[in-house]
């Protein structure tokens, strides 16, 4: 199967036609960075590489020769250069290199974790670069691939057997593009055991990889479910701060994210109370947890997709009170509620929480996502009232 065409080779390439400025792409292993950064940079080095390795280590003049950077060119040579934050001197290296040769080239800085997770020093890099990050293939992505003039598209039916694909196999490109339900037991079973044993050892102590994995093997049955920082302390037998120490260390390598409450202007709101949500659906075998993961997992990427474009301040947040009352997603944009998504595996009657909130926070949309409705080709966002959708159509709409 040829390579199917990503969102972020658009991305990057407008970037490096339009800033001087480096692109650091970070994002969960095996999701397609190298692969990008490899098509549109004349050079690339991995820090894993032990001659590549040797290369950094001799200083950013080395690496400028590498590249040629003293022979005239129509453009400014591509560099890439993967997991250089495992270097220790990795930000006073690339504060120096931009300074150097900022006009001679471009710099695309990949990592499998967040690239400011490491924290050990150096200059600021302020003003140095723009940071994307990139997530596995979304229905909107495998439908446009392309950077969208507005925020949302109009809506466009996937065909079945790419959407049977996305949900049985997730939107990493090795097991979507096999489509074999035995590799990609295979492939997630081999991505767990890299990220909870190898990329954990390089962020933290020897001595909590195994309580730090074992906090994931609970948290992998875990996706929508509600997280008290003490209740997993007592499991563990460990303070709630180190809970929170190790949560934050599995999010920067993506294995999961923590979505918050949003309470202003909500009654009686839950405020401290987050929901943990995997970043891959495809091994849950609940279909109601699955699906509520699959749209989390959209609405995750087109809120950190629109913030990377510049296209405003997105978050992505639930909304829950003390009497129960809940809806699962509400996107912010600029700081204002912007629309709610309440996600339902088959067909159920509007719920009344919709209605609710949206008049309570004053959100110009509210959504009822239903996963097995087939598409319709009609706008969702033109209208305000709180509406049945399927699935199809909204994700086919965000990034």
């Amino acid at each position: 199967m040829s390579p199917v065409p990503r969102l972020y080779d658009a991305l990057l390439a407008r970037h490096l036609a339009t800033y001087r400025q480096m692109a650091f792409i970070s994002g969960p292993r095996q999701v397609g960075k190298t692969t990008t950064a490899r098509l549109l940079a004349g050079n690339y080095l991995d820090w894993v590489n032990p001659a590549h390795r040797r290369l950094i280590s001799t200083g950013p003049e080395a690496v400028a020769a590498h590249a040629g950077l003293d022979r005239l060119s129509e453009k400014p040579p591509v560099i890439a250069i993967d997991e250089i934050h495992k270097y220790g001197r990795w930000k006073n290296w690339l504060k120096g290199f931009f300074d150097l040769y900022a006009d001679r080239s471009r710099l695309v800085v990949t990592g499998s974790s967040r690239l400011d997770v490491y924290r050990r020093g150096g200059d600021s890099l302020m003003g140095r670069y723009f940071h994307y990050r990139m997530h596995p293939f979304s229905v909107g992505e495998l439908l446009t691939p392309t950077i969208p003039a507005l925020l949302t598209r109009p809506p466009m039916p996937l065909p079945d057997e790419q959407w049977q694909a996305l949900w049985e196999h997730g939107g990493f490109p090795e097991p979507f593009a096999h489509r074999s339900p035995a590799f990609s037991r295979r492939w997630r079973n081999s991505r767990q055991h890299q990220v909870l044993r190898e990329d954990i050892r390089d962020l933290t102590l020897v001595r909590e990889v195994a309580q730090i994995g074992l906090l994931a093997e609970i948290l992998q049955d875990r996706s929508c479910d509600q997280i008290v920082m003490k209740s997993l302390a007592d499991d563990l037998h460990v303070a709630p701060d180190t809970i929170k120490h190790w949560l934050d260390l599995l999010m920067s390598l993506h294995v999961g994210v923590l979505i918050r409450p949003w309470f202003t202007n909500v009654t009686k709101s839950l405020r401290k109370e987050p929901k943990w949500f995997l970043r891959d659906w495809s091994g849950i075998e609940d279909p109601g947890k699955r699906a509520e993961t699959f749209v989390a997992c959209h609405l995750l990427k087109a809120v950190e997709g629109w913030s990377d474009l510049g296209l405003g301040d997105f978050e992505l947040r639930y909304l829950r009170d003390k009497q129960q009352r809940e809806v699962d997603f509400v996107i912010i944009r600029d700081r204002k509620p912007w629309f709610l998504v309440e996600v339902k595996s088959s067909r159920d009657q509007l719920s009344p929480a919709l209605k609710h909130y949206q008049s309570m926070i004053k959100a110009p949309h509210a959504f009822q996502v239903v996963l097995n409705l087939d598409f319709v080709a009609a706008d969702c966002f033109a209208r305000n009232e709180p509406i049945v959708v399927p699935a199809k159509t909204l994700l086919s709409q965000l990034l």
